[in-house]
């Protein structure tokens, strides 16, 4: 490793999956390289026939590894992995790096400002410096609408984060809309509802200890520890969180669609637009294992809202993209992906 950089050797670039189209070959930066949503995008854009590169202040595993040209271990907002935008001169970042955790950012708001909106404007800043105009593709969030007032959330629906993790998300839409606006930086927000599942070819997935629902039934249910339940008398039909669940693959098709230049800026809801409940989610998991879980009910968890539902009908007229991926898929190639 040299200055933070890990080349990666032609023998070990993973293979084009089955049924792939590719797509016109661009030099492609993505931060947060090493996370779950990342390393699944570097997959799939490096099939595509795309220079993928990426960035991320922890060791990237094994599967993405083998997709990226040249991994630079660091944080992309330091000077180094700002420098590091310098001289890779990306024609489209993949903006995947932040903190996540919405339990958390209620009790350290500085961290998630710091890591999520004041790293992002150094980047933007330091593109609008060297005079780089590359497409910023942002992993957004739901969490954007907070307690939404209608079934489907809409992108013109009233943002109202109820926690500092939504309000960083949405801190970073503003100042990426204004920034188009006067500096004319090309830019996407996508909005997640629910990353679930696992790479399909089981290349890649989610490291333990991840917080939403899915994944923590299934290491329960492969650890064959009890389950808690947070919140058991919301105002649904069976008292649960209501919420819409995505598959990983079919962001990272998502982000590859996003990527296209006549895609008009602004921000886009990415999710199937079907409702599941934390117990539907959680029989489902029971019913697709084999396995019966073991669980108690618990308190709600603060800033959870109780219905978070997408009508992502803006992004699929622009791109034509569609989920490939129900509910069984993410809970059987999670699975998969678990017990390997």
């Amino acid at each position: 490793m040299v200055n933070g950089c890990v080349p990666v050797p032609d023998t070990e670039i993973m293979p084009v999956s089955p049924n792939t189209k590719r797509a016109p070959d661009r030099v492609i930066l993505i931060t947060g390289a090493a996370g779950y949503i990342g390393g699944q995008s570097a997959l799939h854009l490096r099939e595509l026939g795309h220079t993928v590169m990426g960035i991320d202040t922890q060791p990237c595993p094994a599967g993405p590894m083998r997709a990226l040209h040249r991994f630079y271990q660091e944080d992309f907002a330091s000077p180094h992995g700002l420098d590091v935008i310098t001289r890779v001169r990306p024609q489209a970042i993949l903006h995947c790096a932040g903190t996540s955790l919405v339990g958390p950012s209620r009790h350290d708001p500085a961290g998630y400002f710091d890591n999520n909106f004041v790293r992002t404007l150094r980047m933007m800043d330091h593109l609008r410096a060297q005079r780089c105009a590359a497409r910023v593709v942002f992993s957004s969030s739901a969490a954007v609408y907070g307690e939404p007032g209608s079934a489907r959330c809409l992108e013109s629906d009233a943002l109202r984060p109820v926690s500092t993790y939504g309000d960083s998300k949405l801190m970073v839409e503003t100042m990426l809309r204004r920034y188009q606006e006067a500096y004319a930086q090309p830019y996407v927000a996508l909005r997640y509802f629910n990353a679930c599942g696992a790479d399909p070819w089981g290349r890649h997935g989610q490291r333990s200890g991840a917080t939403h629902i899915m994944a923590r039934v299934l290491e329960s249910l492969l650890s064959h520890q009890e389950f808690t339940l947070n919140g058991e008398d919301y105002d649904t039909p069976d008292g649960t969180c209501v919420r819409d669940y995505l598959h990983v693959e079919d962001i990272a098709r998502a982000h590859a669609l996003a990527l296209d230049p006549q895609l008009p800026p602004g921000a886009y809801n990415l999710g199937l637009a079907l409702a599941h409940s934390n117990l539907e989610v959680m029989r489902a998991c029971e019913r697709i294992t084999g396995v019966s879980l073991k669980w108690r009910a618990g308190p709600r968890r603060p800033g959870d809202p109780a219905r978070l539902t997408a009508d992502p009908q803006a992004f699929v007229t622009a791109t034509g993209w569609r989920p490939r991926y129900g509910l069984d898929d993410m809970i059987q190639h999670a699975w998969k992906w678990y017990q390997s």
